[in-house]
């Protein structure tokens, strides 16, 4: 990092990544000539048209997806929403009052969770939760009780804080067997792998690639049973959620090509140092780093450590120039302890999660293990510990 606000190692991808050079480049021209209504007959609301079905065609490309299986929405959370919560409106059967019940991994991120709370509230249903071992891994066993008479199944592809893959093809095997839908969060991942197959409906989100934040990828599979859960706007799709960012939208689908045109090389090298990363953290004591260290995607790792507060450990290596994140990674404002890691009863004390920018060197992986290493002891001695 260049040191601007302080920052040596920006070390919070998994919050948000910086603009792609790729986006920054096309999203000036995007903005003079896609600002238009993409759904007008004149000359401007053609060129905005063009734009967007552009942006959605490199954007199905890039996830190995048909183009018309792909909705921009405002956010990966209402993409999230919108596909959670639709394949389970589209799975009413007849005749009943509300849906089956939604199965959700104790591991899916916390707007999952929220959408499966409002589907009790206002659709009826209930909610099914799936446990995880202590990597963070569904328990595949435990479907065949979970899943007769369901009509979803939320599985995220990767973890959001521990960096675990999912089974989900086990998982959606498992689904289909009982006419189960399939809802899979791919923010983690999306951009970085291919997505997992065995999908009806998925979700993705711009800014953890490197494309604008403000921008969602709802993916339904073609012939999938889903029908909107919330009020229709007649002047869009069905699926989409108003007036589409359509600069945003050409600016997301720039990043997202180039980075996966990159992703082997770049996984390749956050491979290497994630495991440089996890080995020097381990060597401190009474520090427990979680997750699968080999099935896993590539940039992401978190640990806890022991006596140690959160809040504390992050300010001080805020201070020495590293940006790290600590708590859940869906509620770290509040730096409440992880869920994730409570349910996997692994420690949550002094938790950072640390996720690498494609071009993260071992300068950066060494002076964080080397301040973790100094400020951990401090911070216990300072406790009387």
């Amino acid at each position: 990092m260049d040191g601007r606000f302080g920052v040596v190692a920006y070390l919070d991808t998994a919050s948000s990544t910086p603009l792609h050079p790729a986006a920054r480049a096309v999203l000036d021209d995007a903005l003079r000539s896609g600002w238009a209504d993409p759904r007008r007959l004149h000359g401007p609301g053609r060129s905005a048209r063009l734009l967007l079905d552009n942006a959605r065609a490199v954007v199905a490309e890039a996830l190995d997806v048909r183009p018309d299986e792909v909705t921009f929405t405002p956010s990966g959370t209402d993409a999230t929403h919108r596909g959670l919560l639709g394949l389970l409106a589209g799975r009413v059967r007849a005749g009943r009052a509300a849906p089956g019940p939604v199965v959700v991994g104790a591991v899916e991120h916390s707007s999952v969770a929220h959408a499966a709370a409002w589907a009790e509230r206002w659709l009826g249903t209930t909610t099914r939760e799936l446990g995880v071992d202590r990597l963070g891994r569904v328990l595949l066993d435990d479907l065949g009780s979970l899943l007769p008479g369901a009509s979803v199944l939320a599985v995220q592809s990767a973890n959001h804080e521990v960096a675990t893959r999912q089974p989900v093809a086990a998982c959606a095997a498992a689904a289909a067997s009982h006419d189960v839908g399939v809802f899979v969060d791919a923010r983690a991942s999306a951009g970085r792998e291919p997505l997992p197959r065995g999908w009806d409906t998925a979700a993705a989100s711009a800014h953890r690639w490197g494309g604008p934040a403000g921008v969602g990828v709802l993916l339904v599979r073609h012939g999938t049973r889903w029908r909107s859960p919330f009020p229709a706007d007649d002047r869009v799709d069905e699926r989409a959620t108003g007036f589409e960012n359509v600069p945003a939208a050409l600016a997301a689908a720039a990043a997202l090509r180039a980075v996966v045109d990159d992703a082997e090389a770049t996984a390749a090298r956050q491979h290497a140092l994630v495991d440089r990363l996890r080995a020097g953290v381990a060597r401190v004591p009474d520090v427990e780093v979680a997750g699968d260290p080999v099935d896993r995607i590539p940039h992401l790792v978190t640990f806890s450590c022991l006596y140690v507060d959160g809040e504390a450990l992050v300010t001080e290596l805020d201070r020495r120039g590293l940006a790290v994140a600590s708590g859940s990674a869906c509620t770290a404002s509040t730096l409440t302890p992880s869920r994730v890691l409570e349910a996997m009863g692994v420690l949550t004390h002094g938790n950072v999660r640390v996720s690498l920018t494609d071009d993260a060197t071992e300068a950066d992986v060494d002076a964080l293990v080397a301040a973790v290493a100094e400020v951990v002891p401090r911070l216990r001695a300072e406790v009387g510990l």
